[in-house]
């Protein structure tokens, strides 16, 4: 099969990143998609070929991933997400929008094929909730008035902006925020290398290089208690030190950007506006645990922020930062960015080891684990974007700066991302420790409409909820977890009085039984059948006896899986279950007593 010259280009680039051909799948698979618009079995063929593999393993490979296609889409493809944050910002109304307006449904194309519409879970926008993407391209903050507009013009080729930025993540600062990771947002061309710079950028790496040891590099880390920002909250320089040092086997580090989780989307704007921060955290890494060749593993839907962090690399290269012989210090260290292609569970760290050997994102047993058998089965480290980025700040300052800025035992800052029913959406740096009652009401400006709070949902959607009279408490991991919730990913979503907690229930479990990988039967036949008992309950057709089994169903999943999808899916579950009832019971008249989630942009 004859490949356009660029494509040919790229896939010969692809095959050179990887120790083993397979690993290139994936990415050849969406960038082939993004050149013909869908994977036809012609490319599976010449896909198969060049990395010596045979048809029925790239096909299913191809089918996991919910991004790639065998079938062609519009040329302006829809995707509107109506999960959990857009949802309560009035996304339903704009996804029915969208559907009269195109006259088609989801995962359908118009008869001229213009436009193709999808119905998808989060893509990383709940601070600028409703927000939807067309091809690659965010639209964030919409109204009904807006999206009317927007299909217009693209209706007659007229040219549309995107959001240029992250919404949510530029905003006048709080005087409670402790920029640290979040220091040179909003500074004019904060992506380049000049800029960076210009605000200390790779004296870290310096130093590091120089004047510290990898042992004691790590001891910093150790010191500065930073804790995994991804949602486990382990301590980092603790997982630095598992790396055996007497390992004959290459060693890699690996960054999970990969940021899937709803209500989260701070790792977005680190990319996007700071690049280089998060290079130099990885090459640290790979310094303190003799570590030479690293991969930034980026969700498909952050495609133009592959390309920044692709730029930010070639800058790198080209200033002596990566490759041989760093800083003229001897240490070599090969860095690229590898794209997933849409599954939430390759956010889970075997997992998506397994997505970037070229394989489905199924989770691996465990142990042994990845720090002594990894990425192809050689030591690996696996450390969040905001874990990786916090590094280069506690190599300069120390850890012993670092771990003051936050409470006891949970160092640093925290980049909260605020969403849902608040006057001030955003992404915001906070010290860990912040009360979330401030946070909500000083910080994000309360909740609008002068409506009270009902719930929280204090680290993103698999955390057990909270209930408005336990939302006065500190946000680190071992408050959150003497509360019996967690802190997550820091994903803040705030929700109203007029919100009904068994539709949020039923949003919830629609994202987990969507995203479970079905390896596991607890998590794929009990994420299924809590969709169906949930969807039934709340369109009016629920049983008593229904509300108890509720929990009892989502407690069979806890523990049983594995990987944390099934707690993840259970454990909000089982808390809206208990702490909510009564708005069970009040379904049992036969009909909702809450309005559907109404658009509050406009209103604030």
């Amino acid at each position: 099969m004859q490949l356009p010259a660029p494509l040919e280009a790229k896939f010969n680039e692809l095959v050179k990143r990887y120790p083993r051909r397979r690993s290139a799948l994936v990415p050849m698979l969406l960038f082939a998609q993004d050149q013909f618009g869908h994977i036809s079995d012609a490319l599976i063929g010449e896909i198969a070929r060049r990395l010596d593999l045979n048809t029925l393993q790239v096909t299913e490979t191809l089918v996991y991933y919910s991004m790639l296609r065998r079938k062609p889409a519009g040329k302006h493809h829809v995707q509107v997400c109506t999960n959990v944050a857009c949802m309560l910002r009035g996304a339903n109304r704009i996804y029915e929008l969208v559907q009269r307006k195109l006259g088609i449904g989801h995962q359908q194309t118009t008869k001229d094929g213009m436009f193709s519409l999808e119905e998808v879970e989060c893509i990383g926008a709940c601070t600028g909730a409703p927000a939807m993407q067309i091809n690659y391209d965010y639209y964030e903050n919409l109204t009904p008035v807006k999206v009317d507009e927007l299909i217009d013009d693209l209706d007659v080729g007229r040219r549309t902006e995107a959001s240029p930025y992250t919404a949510g993540a530029l905003h006048e600062r709080h005087p409670a925020e402790v920029p640290v990771t979040s220091r040179r947002w909003g500074i004019q061309n904060s992506r380049t290398l000049e800029v960076y710079r210009k605000h200390e950028g790779y004296q870290a790496l310096q130093k590091a290089l120089r004047q510290m040891t990898p042992d004691q590099v790590i001891e910093e880390v150790k010191k500065s208690n930073l804790r995994g920002r991804g949602g486990a909250g382990f301590p980092a320089g603790v997982k630095w030190s598992f790396v055996p040092k007497d390992s004959p086997k290459p060693k890699y580090i690996l960054c999970n950007a990969d940021e899937s989780e709803p209500g989260t989307c701070k790792d977005r704007p680190l990319m996007e506006f700071d690049p280089h921060q998060l290079i130099e955290g990885i090459v640290i890494a790979g310094r303190a645990v003799n570590a030479h060749l690293g991969y930034i593993y980026i969700r498909g839907e952050y495609r133009y922020v592959m390309d920044i962090l692709d730029g930010a690399i070639a800058e790198a290269y080209t200033a002596g930062l990566l490759g041989k012989n760093i800083l003229g210090s001897g240490f070599d260290f090969e860095l690229y960015t590898h794209t997933g292609a849409g599954s939430y569970e390759c956010g889970e760290e075997s997992a998506l080891m397994e997505s970037l050997e070229g394989k489905r994102g199924y989770p691996r047993i465990r142990p042994p684990f990845p720090a002594v058998v990894g990425l192809y089965g050689c030591p690996t480290v696996i450390n969040n974007v905001e874990t990786l980025s916090s590094v280069p700040s506690i190599i300069l300052k120390g850890g012993e700066w670092y771990a003051n800025l936050g409470s006891p035992k949970n160092g640093g800052t925290r980049l909260f991302c605020v969403s849902g029913h608040v006057r001030r959406p955003g992404i915001y740096e906070l010290p860990l420790g912040f009360n979330l009652k401030r946070m909500i009401e000083e910080v994000a400006g309360g909740i609008p409409n002068g409506k009270k709070l009902k719930a929280v949902i204090p680290g993103g959607s698999s955390c057990p909820l909270l209930s408005a009279e336990e939302a006065d408490l500190p946000m680190d991991f071992d408050s959150l977890a003497k509360a019996g919730s967690m802190l997550g990913s820091g994903g803040v979503v705030v929700i109203d009085e007029d919100t009904c907690m068994v539709d949020l229930a039923r949003r919830i479990m629609h994202f987990y039984a969507h995203e479970s990988c079905g390896w596991c039967i607890p998590c794929r036949e009990g994420t299924h059948w809590l969709r169906r008992m949930l969807d039934r309950f709340h369109d009016g057709g629920g049983r008593a006896e229904d509300i108890p089994l509720v929990g009892e169903l989502a407690k069979n999943m806890l523990g049983r899986t594995f990987c944390p999808l099934g707690d993840a899916a259970a454990l909000p579950t089982i808390s809206i279950a208990k702490k909510w009832r009564r708005e069970f019971e009040q379904h049992l008249k036969g009909r909702c007593p809450y309005k559907p989630a109404e658009s509050l942009v406009g209103t604030l």
